[in-house]
């Protein structure tokens, strides 16, 4: 049972006469004897909670940032109205903060034998599966004195997708590829690139694409042109490990890599190559392997949503074997980790060999804004020094890119909002010097 603050209104009402007319036991007795009894009736006039029936729809998935809707539906079997309040519980991460009391609390009326339907629409603010909690009714009875409260599960859950925020790059950036695919009228030439068709010489040409037999055919000078090959197999690795649970800006550093590792696989897909992905630290958290254009990009999200950071070293031995075993024949095989000297110096250098010999290695890392603000300050002293570590920490990161290169690493090292577009440029240089 659940007291109302009406009843402590009237209780408290009731309390004045008796302080001044009556103040014995049998005043007490004379107020609060009608207020239990209305009490009493009231509770048992309450629809009973235990005989609810609910069921659920709405969203299963939402993209983080958007706003999902689901709908919880109250049928009310027993013969008394039901007049309740509804309390439809979820994580405290479903909604924006300070929102939750008024998002998840519902007033509802429902008559003798009907049904109704309460809309709760979910804000989440992370990443992964939200998976509802209970729901809560507190059913009054007609005097609004009393009520019956108890709980149902009814479970549902709705899966919050990576946001994916760098797709407004894809256009420009499927304008490039076109440019290098000899759609446009820039047609582009390099060692390992398919040869596409034949066309008249026009000044400004590379004289060593002409092609003499055809010239020989013809009354004009031919020369060849070339797109980038197609059908090439993409590896994104994934590092799931501690150095991606560090936050720069407002995200970890492992939903940057994510963002990034989308615009990738979208505009690889577009140009015609295969997609895999392994996300890893001591086991494998996340694979997908084998989808069509069509299906890659769903499975991805639907792959990468309820990843989180794992608080442990990375294996990369563990990590190079299973991308070797991921990838069998020739890959680009991209790399999202970090460029911390300590983990690369020890972990992934050791292991590069392994994978450059086979495969074509790219290393993307998201570098802390953060840095470029402490390496600008000046006007105090404070400020000097805190830019004297702002470039200690850069040239560190320099150093240990440095190394990778030397290996045949090619390294991207951008901020989070830069990092997405950057690796695509590599990509697409990769793609237009022949090299995948």
């Amino acid at each position: 049972m659940a007291l109302t603050g009406r009843t402590a209104l009237l209780a408290a009402l009731g309390s004045l006469p008796v302080g001044i007319l009556a103040p014995n036991w049998s005043g007490i007795l004379a107020v609060n004897a009608p207020l239990t009894l209305a009490i009493l009736c009231d509770y048992a006039l309450a629809a009973p909670v235990r005989k609810l029936q609910f069921t659920r729809s709405g969203d299963t998935s939402v993209r983080l940032g958007e706003t999902a809707t689901v709908q919880l539906n109250v049928t009310n079997p027993s013969p008394r109205p039901l007049r309740a309040q509804v309390r439809d519980a979820w994580p405290p991460s479903s909604w924006q903060p300070a929102t939750e009391s008024t998002a998840s609390r519902h007033a509802v009326t429902v008559p003798a034998g009907e049904r109704r339907r309460l809309t709760t629409e979910l804000n989440p603010t992370r990443r992964g599966d939200r998976r509802s909690d209970r729901v809560t009714v507190r059913s009054y009875g007609p005097l609004g004195l009393a009520a019956r409260q108890g709980s149902h599960d009814v479970s549902w859950t709705v899966r919050v997708l990576p946001p994916f925020a760098s797709r407004k790059h894809l256009p420009s950036k499927l304008a490039r590829l076109r440019e290098l695919d000899g759609r446009t009228s820039v047609l582009t030439r390099g060692e390992g690139t398919e040869f596409d068709s034949l066309r008249d010489y026009v000044p400004g040409d590379d004289t060593r694409s002409i092609d003499w037999r055809a010239t020989a055919r013809q009354n004009t000078v031919a020369v060849r042109t070339w797109r980038p090959e197609r059908d090439r197999h993409i590896l994104l690795v994934l590092d799931t490990g501690r150095t991606s649970a560090g936050r720069v800006g407002d995200i970890p550093r492992l939903d940057a890599s994510m963002d990034a590792a989308l615009l990738l696989a979208a505009l690889a897909s577009r140009a015609g190559d295969r997609v895999d992905l392994l996300a890893y630290d001591r086991r494998t958290r996340a694979q997908v392997q084998g989808r069509s254009s069509g299906e890659l990009l769903p499975a991805l999200v639907n792959a990468m949503a309820p990843l989180e950071p794992e608080l442990v070293e990375t294996d990369t031995h563990g990590l190079s074997a299973t991308a070797l075993a991921c990838a069998p024949r020739r890959s680009l095989v991209v790399l999202l980790t970090g460029l911390d000297s300590a983990p690369v110096e020890e972990g992934l250098i050791p292991v590069l060999p392994q994978l450059t010999k086979r495969h074509t290695v790219l290393v993307a890392s998201v570098a802390d804004p953060r840095i470029e603000e402490m390496t600008a300050a000046r006007g105090s002293v404070e400020s000097v020094y805190e830019a004297a570590a702002g470039a200690q920490s850069q040239e560190q990161r320099d150093r240990t890119a440095e190394k990778l290169k030397r290996h045949g690493v090619t390294v991207v090292d951008a901020t989070p909002d830069k990092l997405a577009p950057a690796l695509a440029d590599a990509y697409l240089a990769l793609k237009s010097a022949g090299r995948l």
